[in-house]
């Protein structure tokens, strides 16, 4: 099935909650989305602390997850993304996480066939599981995907270790799941860093046909920039190319 979105209804989302990351990260993805997007959209920001944010996001509360107190976040609140009102958003959603870096022209992420859209996880392929950085739905499509997740939220997390693992499950179950062009989300540990030992001679550089550099582990775009390892297993070499795209 191909989802049919026209520049009427497509919405940008991202996720913003805590201190992790600053308002800078969603501004820079904003000017990103804006110039490799073609035609218009909404571009929406969940979020807890909208201080700092560009006027052109529209910052909306994070809608509850309803767990009980004490239990572990690991990222199950991108779940409420599916909720079946989103602040009465409608439309198709394409949700990026705020420290992606958009290299090329995105609009073919909203004309890709498919219910749902995620990442293919590249380190263990022959798993279902995607990578939820970058991911594509109908808004309130999958509502029951959120309240089966409240319901039995204890068996799930001891089934699964995070959203993306359930997610990808509940949807394979379901026959909707699909992935994107494998090319066109490149993780930046796994295929912009020269294998060893080219990392100590050669800085990191953009795959053929990447669109969107994802950013998954410890390390950031500013780290990534500066050459900053920050505990990863693999060492690089600054990327100051990194600057010309990822600015506001």
């Amino acid at each position: 099935m191909t989802v049919q979105s026209t520049d009427a209804n497509r919405i940008v989302l991202c996720m913003k909650w805590g201190t992790k990351y600053g308002p800078e990260y969603v501004n820079r993805l904003y000017g990103m989305v804006r110039r490799h997007l073609r035609g218009e959209f909404r571009f929406v920001c969940l979020t807890d602390r909208a201080e700092g944010i560009r006027p052109e996001v529209s910052c909306l509360p994070i809608p509850e997850l309803a767990l009980p107190e004490g239990i572990p976040e690991r990222g199950w609140k991108k779940l409420t993304t599916f909720a079946a009102d989103l602040h009465g958003l409608q439309g198709t959603a394409l949700f990026l996480d705020v420290d992606v870096v958009i290299v090329d022209d995105i609009t073919p992420f909203f004309e890709q066939p498919g219910e749902f859209l995620i990442i293919h996880d590249w380190k263990r392929p022959w798993r279902i599981t995607g990578n939820s950085s970058v991911y594509r739905f109908r808004i309130g499509a999958h509502a029951d995907v959120l309240e089966h997740f409240r319901r039995h939220h204890a068996d799930i997390r001891a089934r699964f270790r995070n959203e993306q693992a359930y997610l990808s499950d509940a949807l394979h179950r379901r026959g909707q799941l699909a992935y994107w062009p494998k090319a066109w989300c490149a993780s930046w540990k796994y295929h912009c860093i020269p294998r060893f030992p080219l990392n100590y001679l050669m800085a990191p550089s953009v795959p053929p046909g990447a669109r969107i550099l994802v950013f998954h582990g410890v390390v950031n775009p500013p780290d990534a920039l500066a050459g900053l390892s920050q505990g990863n297993w693999r060492k690089a070499l600054p990327a100051p190319w990194i600057e010309q795209h990822w600015q506001e």
